[in-house]
C-alpha cells in the first residue's frame, strides 16, 4: 500500500519573478499603443508599417498550389532549396555577390527573426552592440535579452546622416557588432556608397560583425540604388544580411525572410535558428521560390511606391508640415515644427483623438525619447486612403 505525501502549496509570488525581468524597462510598443488608439476612434492608419491593399492574385493562387500539392508539412531547417537558391540567384544578379545556398542562405520568420536569431548567435554578456538611432525597436531587447549592451549613435533632423567621426569614436574593445539598417526606417534614408565605404575602412582592421536590416532594398526612389553590404567585400565577410518578403510582397502577415552570411557565420546562426523555430511555413515557400522567377515582381517595387510617395507629397504641398521626399522604404517623414512645438508622442495622439488620422512619433525611436517635432507616415496605403489622409493633414 503506497502512501501518497499531501504537499502544501503557497500562493506563487510573481513580484520576485517580475523583479527578475530580463526586460525590466520594456513596455507596450508604440505601434500597438497607436494602433489601439486608431481603432477606438476610427482613425485613418498611416501609423504601422503595412499596406491596405491585397498582395498579387499570381502570388496567393501559387500557395493554394502548393498546399493542393501536398506540401504541408515541415520544410528543412534552412528553408525549401528552391527558395534558397531563389535568393541567391536575385543577389548575385542584383550586387554581383554568390551565396552558397546550401551553407550561407536561411529563410526565417520574417526579418526580425533573423536579427534576433544573429544577434543571440554571437551577443554574450558585455558585448557591446552599435545601434544607429533613430531605430527599429527590435534590436535593443534582442541585445538586452542576451547580457549585451546597446551603444547609440543619434542621428540629426532632419538630415539623418552619420558622421562617421562620431561612429568611430562608440567603438571600444568590447564592440561585437554593429547594426544598420538601410533603406532607414523611420527617416527614410539610404546609406550611399561612400557611407558604405566609410563603414567598411572602419570595420575592416577590426573582428566586428555587421548584422546589415534591409528589409526595404527593393524600395529606392529618384534613380538611387540599394548600397548592400553584399557589394562590399570586406564588409560582406562579416555580415549578416536580413531581409524580408513581407514587405517586399505586401504580405507582412505571412512572416518569411531571409538571412545570407558566410558558411561559418551561418553555421552558428543555424544552431538558433533550429532550436528556435526550426524552418518556415512551407508551401509559402514554394510558392516565393516560384514567384521570384520573375525579376519584375521585385524591380518594379521603386516606381509602384514612388507613385504613392509623390501623389502624398504633392496633395500636401499646401500643408504647413516642412519635409524632405523619402529616399526609400515606404515611410514619410512630416516635421510639424510650425503648426507645434508640442511633443511629437502628445500632438500625435491629439491627431488620433481630434483629427481622426494615426501616424508615429519618431522620439520614440531616438535616445532619451529625444523630440525631433516629426512624425512618420506610412504610404503604402490605397489611392482612397491617401486621398483622406491628404485632406486631413491640409486642414491642420
Amino acid at each position: 500500500m503506497s502512501i501518497l505525501k499531501i504537499h502544501t502549496f503557497t500562493a506563487m509570488d510573481y513580484r520576485l519573478l517580475i523583479k527578475a525581468s530580463k526586460l525590466p524597462d520594456v513596455k507596450t510598443t508604440i505601434f500597438t499603443t497607436v494602433g489601439n488608439l486608431a481603432r477606438a476612434h476610427n482613425a485613418i492608419d498611416l501609423s504601422q508599417g503595412f499596406p491596405n491593399f491585397e498582395a498579387d492574385d499570381k502570388l496567393k493562387s501559387l500557395v493554394t498550389d502548393a498546399l493542393n500539392n501536398g506540401h504541408n508539412q515541415y520544410a528543412p531547417m534552412p528553408g525549401y532549396f528552391g527558395l534558397r537558391e531563389a535568393i541567391s540567384e536575385k543577389i548575385e544578379i542584383l550586387h554581383n555577390r554568390t551565396y552558397d545556398p546550401e551553407n550561407e542562405v536561411t529563410v526565417t520568420v520574417g526579418a526580425t527573426e533573423a536579427i534576433f536569431t544573429a544577434i543571440t548567435a554571437f551577443i554574450n554578456k558585455g558585448d557591446e552592440v552599435i545601434v544607429i538611432k533613430p531605430a527599429y525597436d527590435c534590436y535593443e531587447p534582442a541585445i538586452i535579452l542576451n547580457g549585451g549592451i546597446p551603444v547609440y549613435v543619434q542621428l540629426d533632423a532632419p538630415d539623418y546622416k552619420i558622421d562617421w567621426s562620431v561612429f568611430q569614436q562608440k567603438i571600444t574593445d568590447k564592440t561585437k557588432m554593429v547594426i544598420l539598417n538601410t533603406p532607414h526606417n523611420p527617416s527614410g534614408t539610404i546609406l550611399s556608397k561612400w557611407d558604405m565605404e566609410q563603414l567598411e575602412a572602419i570595420l575592416k582592421p577590426t573582428n566586428i560583425l555587421l548584422l546589415s536590416d534591409e528589409v526595404y532594398e527593393h524600395i529606392i526612389f529618384d534613380k538611387q540604388t540599394h548600397e548592400s553590404a553584399s557589394r562590399f567585400n570586406d564588409l560582406a565577410q562579416r555580415s549578416f544580411i536580413c531581409a524580408s518578403f513581407g514587405k517586399t510582397f505586401h504580405v507582412t502577415g505571412w512572416k518569411v525572410g531571409y538571412c545570407v552570411a558566410p558558411a561559418e557565420l551561418m553555421k552558428e546562426f543555424r544552431k538558433v535558428h533550429q532550436f528556435a523555430v526550426f524552418c518556415v511555413d512551407h508551401p509559402v515557400q514554394r510558392a516565393l521560390a516560384e514567384y521570384l522567377k520573375n525579376p519584375s515582381h521585385y524591380l518594379d517595387l521603386n516606381n509602384f511606391y514612388k507613385q504613392k510617395r509623390d501623389f502624398f507629397l504633392e496633395g500636401i504641398k499646401s500643408s504647413k508640415f516642412k519635409f524632405r521626399p523619402s529616399k526609400g522604404t515606404y515611410f514619410q517623414l512630416l516635421d510639424y515644427s510650425t503648426i507645434s512645438m508640442e511633443q511629437d508622442e502628445i500632438i500625435g495622439k491629439r491627431l488620433i483623438t481630434e483629427n481622426g488620422i494615426a501616424s508615429i512619433p519618431i522620439s520614440s525611436f531616438n535616445v532619451n525619447n529625444r523630440n525631433d517635432h516629426m512624425l512618420r507616415f506610412c504610404f503604402a496605403k490605397k489611392q482612397e486612403t491617401l486621398e483622406q489622409a491628404v485632406q486631413i493633414l491640409c486642414k491642420l
